[in-house]
């Protein structure tokens, strides 16, 4: 090579850089897989290399991934997808018969009965359909239509799909968008992503995250100044912060968006985690009906739920779906066309998703397996959801609000100023620099409150309360020794 060409090559700039790149995609931040957790991915590598640490495994507890928490699948579920995986077995006696017929008809409904064909890109529609009737039937008989139903890519593909439909505008006139704070950050880095306005609201901490209706207001109104508020979302059982709306709330919510003409979002995909004595979950389209015509006929709503979460805890699988309600049908039209060019949600996905709203029946053999296995997963996180209210809140310096529901405990820190300063002074936000040290010395990653948002001045961390009863007991102690260490060595 000429030296010409040599210093050519060194010199040349990459087509693609940090400077000319889409400059909302630098904006995006997601915390659940941030920087804390690709150290704790380093410190995994570290310790099969033999590097010593002062603990023996880095626990998880930053995401709410059930399975790689130990929790076992639910036997029905993976019978039913072995069986539409490699259908030969259909021939084997140790699959029970209801499984095999409802793999013989999602296979019936794939192209050349593989599961490995694309599928419609709405979603198989005899699934479809077994959704709407799930959706009937747990909210009292009101109607749902299967040509409303779109099977997504976990809850998450729906959720971004549905906020692309919706920012628009240019300045003042630019989409914005109502979310919680403390908010699950898919969210805000949606939003980042559209270069659409968040609206934040602030849940009230000391009424166990409630939702306070002149705190909506408060931010409606501040918005218009600088932007076009045109949606509202709502996480319903809370994630990060594990709180149950009632009814009355939700019925709030509901006027709330019918007078501010607001599009209502309703992230349910908690709907089978509530815990508390008292709480029961109420899905807002339900609410919504049986709030009449004035609101049934006007609001325009997208609910969202997922195999992830609840009792499956599947979230590899990515199924899920969204249902569309009062929404324009030529927007519609175009809801269809955007989901159509990424193909189809994953066939798999979709044949577990069809387990999860068309279980064994009472008649059926694997029913008193099913309902067996699924109460003890419920059973299970109730208690655990118990355990880390109680542990937490004997540990001075912390204070944790009633696991609700969900799979989360959003727990308020006291941090010394020392430990404030010290942060600052090494470039780290005060919780991030708290949940960086616990993963050093305790090997336990937790997300930081700052990630999810909080109000200034306060500082929080976000733990899943999902690894066995006997591992989170270790969990809870590490994390409270540590914290009086903490608050200790910067006092």
């Amino acid at each position: 090579m000429s030296q010409h060409a040599a210093s050519g090559s060194a010199s040349r700039v990459k087509v693609l850089n940090l400077d000319n790149m889409n400059p909302n995609v630098r904006k995006v931040e997601y915390a659940v897989r941030g920087a804390i957790v690709q150290r704790a991915l380093q410190i995994e590598k570290e310790l099969k290399e033999g590097v010593k640490k002062p603990f023996a495994e880095v626990i998880k507890a930053n995401i709410g991934d059930a399975h790689a928490m130990g929790q076992k699948p639910i036997t029905f579920l993976r019978q039913v997808l072995a069986l539409c995986t490699y259908p030969d077995l259909l021939e084997d006696n140790k699959f029970p018969e209801d499984a095999k017929q409802r793999a013989r008809r999602i296979l019936d409904a794939c192209g050349g009965r593989s599961i490995g064909a694309y599928s419609t890109s709405q979603g198989i529609e005899c699934i479809r359909q077994d959704v709407a009737r799930y959706i009937e039937k747990r909210d009292g008989g009101i109607p749902s239509n299967a040509d409303n139903i779109y099977l997504s890519t976990g809850a998450s593909d729906a959720i971004v799909t549905m906020l692309k439909l919706l920012v628009c505008g240019e300045g003042r006139d630019r989409t914005g968008v109502m979310i919680s704070i403390p908010q699950y950050p898919l969210y805000s880095a949606a939003l980042a992503d559209l270069a659409a306005v968040q609206i934040k609201y602030y849940l009230d901490e000391d009424k166990c995250w409630s939702l306070d209706i002149a705190e909506l207001k408060r931010a409606v109104d501040a918005a218009r100044q600088h932007c076009n508020p045109r949606v509202i979302c709502i996480i319903n059982p809370g994630n990060p912060t594990g709180q149950v709306q009632s009814r009355q709330c939700i019925e709030d919510v509901i006027r709330f968006a019918k007078e501010e003409h607001l599009f209502l979002m309703a992230d349910e995909v908690y709907q089978d985690n509530v815990y508390a004595e008292g709480c029961k979950f109420h899905s807002f389209k339900r609410v919504l009906f049986e709030m009449g015509p004035e609101y049934s006929a006007t609001v325009e709503m997208a609910s969202f739920h997922s195999t992830s979460k609840c009792y499956m805890g599947e979230c590899g699988f990515r199924g899920g779906y969204m249902e569309v309600i009062n929404m324009d049908p030529e927007v519609k039209a175009q809801l269809t066309k955007i989901v159509s060019v990424r193909l189809c949600p994953p066939v798999p996905g979709q044949a577990l998703l069809d387990m999860v709203v068309n279980p064994p029946q009472p008649d059926e053999p694997s029913y008193n397996m099913f309902m067996k296995e699924r109460t003890a997963v419920l059973a299970d996180l109730a208690e655990k959801a118990g355990l880390t209210e109680q542990i937490f809140n004997t540990v001075p310096g912390i204070t944790c609000n009633p696991v609700q529901g969900a799979m989360y405990t959003f727990p308020r820190i006291a941090l010394p100023q020392k430990a404030i300063d010290k942060a600052k002074e090494e470039g780290h936000v005060p919780d991030m620099f708290y949940c960086m040290k616990l993963l050093e010395e305790e090997g336990i990653c937790l997300i930081p409150g700052s990630g999810f948002g909080q109000r200034e001045g306060t500082f929080h961390f976000r733990m899943t309360i999902l690894p066995p009863i006997e591992k989170l007991k270790i969990v809870l102690q590490k994390i409270s020794d540590f914290h009086i260490r903490f608050t200790q060595e910067f006092s």
